[in-house]
């Protein structure tokens, strides 16, 4: 059943990555990073992100602006945000499947601006990151993390 489920994901990833070029706001995913267009810029992409978490009861341990960090600095950089969030009751039963998965949590969304002006909202693909950590028999639990950041971005970049 594993073997089936991660066939079908590898499936949507490439089905994804193929789509990526035929609609701009299609969700795309290629290195276990799946995308998805914005309708808001940067900021509010990260605002409405950081509103929908705290009304779910996530931990939301860091909102990190990469732009200004590079304006410090003297450089330039396009609108680029990191929010760095999660919740125990979610993130221990996925470690405990296998440990090593910490590397990986807490949860990370990345709002980030492209050449063309167009904000996107990415994040690591669950099904990808328990792959890299050979993780088994543990997918409601990477179901309900796959599920929870779709509707996080899609929160965050709706119109």
């Amino acid at each position: 059943m594993r073997s089936i489920v991660l066939c079908l994901a590898t499936t949507v990833v490439i089905s994804s990555s193929v789509l990526a070029d035929v609609s701009p706001s299609t969700t795309v995913s290629q290195n276990g990073l799946i995308s998805i267009k914005s309708n808001h810029d940067a900021k509010t992409t990260t605002d409405r992100l950081i509103s929908t978490l705290d009304k779910k009861g996530m931990n939301i341990f860091a909102r990190i602006n990469h732009a200004e960090g590079a304006a410090k600095v003297g450089e330039a950089l396009r609108p680029t945000e990191l929010v760095i969030f999660g919740n125990p009751k979610v993130g221990t039963p996925l470690m405990q499947c296998g440990q090593s998965i910490a590397i990986d949590m807490p949860q990370k969304a990345l709002i980030w601006e492209d050449e063309q002006g167009v904000v996107w909202f990415s994040y690591n693909d669950p099904i990808y990151i328990a792959q890299r950590h050979s993780i088994k028999n543990c997918e409601k639990v990477i179901d309900k993390i796959s599920q929870a950041l779709s509707n996080f971005s899609l929160a965050a970049t709706k119109p």
